[in-house]
């Protein structure tokens, strides 16, 4: 493979092929998700890294029906869910290798799943070699979806037939600046570094929910994210998003995203003035 990037001469999927891919992910949510929202108990979640890393027959279920949709689709495509990656691990590293793939988080925010909290959603990226060219964040309460492939700009689209292009922010000064961080899942010594930084923004938070936080990125409703755990299912569709809504996208240090990589920072900020900003402002966490 060669190192240099394709130019993109059309986009990955075409315009009836995303028809389908967001129908699949539409029929799933209704025969999967949604019915079981509000009746799954906390009893009922099975834990996976740790008690607050939850997954539910709705995780199963809806990623069962969406890798069999989409195999069906493209035959030839890798199909990587993140409840498959869980039972086999070495998944995840073939996605870097393959010509095409589809990365499916069934549902991210599972924890406020189970707890009755309307912020989740399903994730959907497609990839080449590990380059995410397209990606889908779909609200099942809402039964709306912000798409984009790398030839054409994120649009927030709707089940009644409504769409509309979404922008990011114009960003601004660290002091006006909003922004989703994945702090408590930093080690402690990266916690307690970067902790004193935070009084200089003007709001930093967390959604639990990659899908939610990559949806008002991209609506220009927060400037930025950062977050230092790398799943593919959470962030190569709203890197891809992020970019086609007129955003930057990029590793703390620099590199731009890629499935393969599993270490680092990764910075999505609403144009490269507030990147550079928010990148000079975290530079401790590239002491690592």
């Amino acid at each position: 493979m060669s190192d240099s990037l394709p130019i993109p001469l059309s986009p990955p999927l075409t315009a009836a092929q995303q028809t389908a891919l967001v129908n699949l992910v539409r029929r799933a949510s209704r025969a999967e998700i949604m019915p079981r929202f509000r009746t799954v108990t906390r009893a009922e979640a099975d834990t996976k890294s740790g008690p607050t890393d939850l997954v539910t027959e709705a995780d199963r279920q809806a990623e069962a029906i969406l890798a069999r949709g989409l195999q069906g689709m493209f035959p030839h495509a890798l199909i990587v869910g993140e409840e498959a990656v869980a039972k086999k691990p070495d998944l995840r590293d073939a996605v870097a290798e393959a010509e095409l793939a589809f990365i499916i988080d069934p549902v991210d925010g599972t924890w406020n799943f189970v707890h009755g909290l309307p912020l989740f959603g399903v994730i959907i990226a497609v990839t080449r070699f590990g380059r995410p060219v397209l990606g889908l964040l779909h609200d099942p309460v809402s039964d709306d979806w912000i798409i984009a492939d790398e030839t054409n700009p994120a649009r927030l689209a709707a089940a009644l037939g409504s769409e509309r292009p979404v922008r990011v922010s114009k960003g601004g000064d660290l002091a006006d600046l909003q922004g989703y961080m994945h702090f408590y899942l930093m080690p402690q010594d990266q916690q307690e570094r970067i902790a004193p930084l935070l009084a200089a923004l003007a709001r930093c938070f967390a959604l639990r929910c990659s899908c939610h936080e990559y949806r008002l990125l991209a609506q220009g409703a927060v400037d930025f994210t950062l977050s230092g755990v790398l799943n593919p299912w959470d962030h190569a569709a709203g890197v891809l998003i992020c970019q086609q809504a007129g955003g930057v996208a990029r590793m703390l240090d620099g590199r731009d995203y890629n499935t393969a990589i599993t270490k680092g920072f990764l910075l999505c900020a609403s144009n490269q003035a507030t990147w550079d900003r928010l990148r000079d402002h975290f530079t401790c966490l590239l002491e690592d």
